[in-house]
């Protein structure tokens, strides 16, 4: 089920993205980014409508991916 990210709180929706960022270890190539860049990427993405927040009742937990790959 997708979460509409803009009923969240900001601070909680920092702390998902946050989290989401720092279990992912994406690799940016030579070019090092700071987790609050990371952070505004996804928050970006969030905006952008190119990925959602998605809550999975099998693993309850939410994660985030990108809109492409969500199936309902």
């Amino acid at each position: 089920m997708i979460i509409p990210w803009k009923d969240l709180d900001n601070e909680t929706l920092d702390n998902l993205i946050e989290s989401y960022v720092l279990r992912e270890g994406t690799d940016y190539g030579e070019q090092e980014r700071s987790l609050k860049q990371k952070v505004d990427d996804v928050r970006r993405q969030l905006h952008s409508g190119e990925v959602v927040l998605v809550w999975s009742e099998l693993h309850e937990s939410v994660n985030i991916m990108p809109r492409s790959q969500f199936h309902n």
